[in-house]
Formats: structure tokens, sequence, C-alpha cells
């Protein structure tokens, strides 16, 4: 096991134990299972990003889908149309934006940081044609149940949402390690000429797993919208910075070809156990990013640098 990621999982405890020394209830039942909502939502965002990533890239475009998932889902539900079609429409509809953009960085030999950005301002563009500035609509109360720190799945004693959250980490974690997908993923990031040397289908795989990140980003959308209750094409906005920090502060270089959403989880809790800590201790949002951008700099001096996985062989 590498440096990063017993570093990662080792100040998720360290800081949770600061935490309940100075901030009074932070450690009581109600605040940890809120710890954790909060945290599904940046974790679930978080999956895609780390794919994308993992394949030599980035995906700018996770915020927005995230606010066309949340806008449309209360609009389309509010229409009349069944939730459980609105949610298979709606990731459908993202899956495909996500797929045209990983497609289109290899057929334009675009960076995906570029094509993400572009298809990001035209998605948040066309929610704003499509709904004339208007968010009006309605979400179904057990999607609200569903996000709510005080609901229940079953005899587990956490929300649905957190529930989800550990049963995606768990498939993708398999997907990365066990699958043909996932090593192709790892194939493609570490070099792709020679991975297109090794008949790796590298197009498919990346509109493959640019169509997961946008998948995933509609979850988290989709869950948002029951969250608030209502719709906002900008509530994808914070998630941008705080996806790529997951990624960073779990310990997956932005290389390519090296790490694993394993890490990200780590990353996911840490980053929202210093963001309710500052909170707690009465911290502004500016003095909040200030902070979490020196927790990436002190970890990313601690793990060293890494060289690409290419030159390591």
């Amino acid at each position: 096991m590498s440096k990063s990621v017993l570093v990662a999982y080792a100040m998720v405890p360290l800081l949770f134990i600061l935490s309940m020394v100075m901030i009074p209830g932070f450690g009581s039942w109600p605040s940890i299972v809120s710890l954790l909502v909060i945290a599904s939502f940046l974790g679930i965002a978080s999956i895609g990003q780390t794919l994308t990533v993992l394949l030599g890239g980035i995906d700018l475009s996770i915020p927005a889908i995230i606010g066309l998932a949340n806008v449309l889902t209360v609009r389309w539900y509010g229409a009349g149309i069944p939730f459980p079609l609105v949610v298979l429409m709606v990731i459908a509809v993202s899956m495909a934006i996500g797929a045209t953009s990983g497609i289109l960085s290899r057929v334009l030999n675009a960076h995906p940081l570029l094509v993400t950005l572009a298809a990001s301002f035209m998605i948040l563009g066309a929610v704003l044609v499509y709904t004339e500035g208007q968010t009006i609509g309605t979400v179904p109360d057990y999607l609200m149940a569903a996000v709510s720190p005080a609901g229940r799945t079953g005899p587990i004693p956490f929300p649905p949402i957190v529930v989800v959250w550990f049963a995606l980490t768990l498939l993708v974690v398999a997907i990365e390690q066990r699958s043909l997908l996932g090593r192709y993923l790892f194939a493609t990031g570490a070099n792709e000429r020679s991975a297109r040397l090794a008949l790796v289908p590298v197009t498919l795989v990346w509109a493959a797993t640019f169509a997961v990140s946008a998948g995933c980003a509609a979850i988290a959308g989709i869950l948002l919208a029951g969250f608030s209750g209502g719709a906002d094409a900008n509530v994808g906005q914070p998630y941008l910075f705080q996806t790529v920090a997951a990624v960073v502060v779990g310990g997956t270089a932005l290389l390519g070809g090296s790490g694993s959403y394993g890490r990200t989880f780590a990353g996911t809790l840490l980053i929202t156990e210093l963001t309710t800590f500052l909170i707690g201790l009465g911290f502004s949002e500016r003095i909040q990013q200030m902070m979490l951008g020196l927790l990436i700099i002190l970890l990313v001096a601690l793990y060293g640098r890494e060289s690409h996985v290419r030159s390591q062989i």
C-alpha cells in the first residue's frame, strides 16, 4: 500500500478526534450521520472525476451535469412523469452527453479539459433556454427521505444515500481491480499509444469513462434535488473544485494510469470533515477555501512527487 493511501486514511480518524475535542457534539450520532450524508454527495460526484483522472484527463462538466440533472428531475417529475422513469431519462441524457465529450476528445485529439469546459457552457445555456429561467416543479417525498440524516435503510441505521454511496464505492473499486474495463482504463491512462498497439479500444474506453462520470454526476444532481426540495441549475458549482480536491487529497495523481477510487473515498471524508470542522469553529467560506488549499499543498508535499507510471516500467 502506498504512502499516500496510508496518510489519507490515517488523517480521517485523527481529524475526527480533533473535531470531537474542539467542537461539542461533533461526535454525536446525528452529527456523524449528517457528515456522511454531506460526504455522500461529494463522494458520488467524485467517482467520475476519479475515473477520468485515471484515464489521464479531467471532467470540468460535472457541475453542469449536476445542475442539469437537478433541474430536469424537478421539472419532469412536476410534469407528472413517474419518478423511476425520470431517473432513467435523466441518467440516459447525462451519459449521452458524457460519452459525446469522451469521443470528441479522441476524435479531435483535444484535451478533455477544453472539451468538457465547452460542454459545461453549452449545458448551462441549454438549461436556461429550456427552463426560461423558471425552475418550478417538485420531487417525491421518498426522495427527500432518502437524503435526510433522519432516514434509515431498513435495519441499517443510515439513510439510503449513504448506503448507495458505500455500495457504489465497492462496485467501482471492484470494476477497477477485477474487470476488463478496469484493465483497459489503467492501460489507456498509463500509455495510450501502447494501449492502442495492445488492441485496447481506446475511443470506446474514453466514451465509457466520461459516460460513467456524467452518470454519477446525474445521480448526485438527482439526490441534491431531494436534499433541497427544489431545482437550481447552479447547485453543482461547488463540486468542480471539491471533486478534483477529493481526488488529489486521496492521493491519486493527476498524471493518469495509477490510483483508485478507494483513495478518493478517503479524500472525500477528509475534505468533508475539514469543512465541517471549520464551520463548527465559525470560519467563513473564504477561510475554508484557504484551509482546504493549504491541506492540498501539505498533502502533496507529504506524498512526494510521483513519476508517471510509464516511466516506472
